[in-house]
């Protein structure tokens, strides 16, 4: 396939950009709804929308390791579940910062899973990394606040996730992993509900089972279905179009388009140590993309959503 760089990256900011910006209005939601039933909700929708294409079209979805399909959807909607919960409680630029993570991880478990060897420029790559991600989270140490690290825990996951795609389901085709993942991911908002109608989970985001959406909140969930489906489909072409080493560093723009339009929607502005921190992740990434061609698995951009 012909490699095209730049129209590689114009896909990847593009679906990068779409991403931050609806991710933003999860903040409404969160006011009005529960995690569990907007991913409930947002699955059914994205699902039907692609059982009415592939009705139309006449396409069928192959799966050829069940197993494997099935483990990565559940390891990667975790890591999305974790992603999405931070949202109740935190920026979407520093929910993104945690999950970004996700290179560094790859880089830890591919050295304990796999025996890579690593040199001191990406061992200082990860102590970057994990530095940015401590400026970004807690910048004021005496607001500390472990919680608030939950989205470094979905970057863990979602580092995972990316080994898995690429050990595990290297046959599959990307509308395959894409919809095992939405459909994990309504599979978790249904058990969310099933577990607190049951037992009381508390007020908030996280805390609350079925809330039967309002109008507003309905229409950001279909806000939030149609965003996830352009983006993905931009960041799959964005892949198609040029080497996935080069490729994934530009999907880095999520950080700075997430507070971005966190200070146009919202008015949040990171701190000066913030925005350090954010570039640090940004670069420790990037460095270990580029330095791990012939080394760890990079984390695949047809995983994301």
């Amino acid at each position: 396939m012909q490699n095209r760089p730049l129209l590689a990256a114009a896909f990847i900011l593009a679906g990068t950009a779409i991403v931050s910006f609806v991710d933003q209005f999860i903040r409404v939601i969160a006011e009005q709804s529960s995690l569990w039933t907007f991913h409930a909700l947002r699955s059914a929708m994205i699902l039907a929308v692609a059982g009415a294409w592939l009705a139309v079209t006449g396409d069928r979805v192959a799966v050829h390791r069940w197993r494997a399909v099935i483990a990565r959807s559940i390891i990667l909607s975790t890591a999305l579940i974790i992603y999405f919960g931070a949202l109740g409680f935190l920026s979407v630029a520093e929910a993104a910062a945690g999950l970004f993570t996700a290179p560094i991880w790859v880089l830890i478990l591919s050295v304990g899973l796999f025996r890579l060897r690593i040199g001191p420029v990406r061992v200082a790559a990860v102590l970057m990394g994990f530095a940015g991600v401590l400026l970004v989270l807690s910048p004021d140490a005496d607001g500390l606040n472990l919680w608030v690290f939950a989205p470094v825990l979905g970057g863990a996951f979602y580092a995972l996730g990316a080994i898995a795609t690429r050990e595990w389901c290297g046959p599959e085709t990307a509308l395959a992993l894409v919809l095992g993942s939405f459909a994990a991911l309504g599979l978790w908002g249904l058990g969310g509900i099933a577990v607190l109608s049951l037992f009381d989970g508390g007020a908030g985001f996280l805390g609350q089972g079925w809330i039967t959406p309002t109008a507003e909140v309905l229409f950001w969930c279909v806000v939030q279905a149609i965003g996830s489906l352009v983006a993905v489909f931009f960041l799959t072409r964005g892949y198609q179009s040029a080497d996935a080493s080069i490729v994934s560093v530009f999907e880095y723009a999520v950080l700075a388009f997430s507070a971005l339009f966190g200070w146009l929607v919202w008015g949040d502005l990171l701190p000066p140590l913030g925005l350090l921190g954010l570039a640090l992740i940004a670069a420790a990434g990037s460095l270990i993309v580029l330095r791990g061609r012939n080394g760890a698995p990079d984390p695949d951009a047809t995983t994301r959503r």
